[in-house]
């Protein structure tokens, strides 16, 4: 049975959005939140991203500048968090 995990973002989003990459070959469902931050538009980020929108990862931000990702209220990004297996915090 496939276990819901959430990548939570705040610190080394390089070394997040890569591991997020990496996790969708247990065939889990995995979900990405960025908080109140906005992506730093390196190299490494950026291919990360498209890579996740490559493979439809559902990414949710508080920050709107995060044009990328759905924008989510930091109260209904705590609602959905409490749903999920196992929560990666980065």
């Amino acid at each position: 049975m496939a276990k819901k995990i959430a990548v939570v973002i705040r610190d080394r989003q390089s070394e997040a959005l890569r591991m997020a990459i990496g996790i969708i070959l247990l065939d889990d469902i995995i979900k990405i939140y960025v908080l109140d931050q906005k992506i730093e538009e390196t190299e490494q980020n950026l291919l990360n991203l498209e890579t996740i929108q490559d493979f439809e990862i559902q990414a949710y931000s508080n920050v709107r500048e995060n044009t990328t990702m759905e924008y989510l209220a930091l109260e209904d990004i705590a609602r959905q968090l409490s749903q999920y297996d196992h929560v990666l915090a980065y």
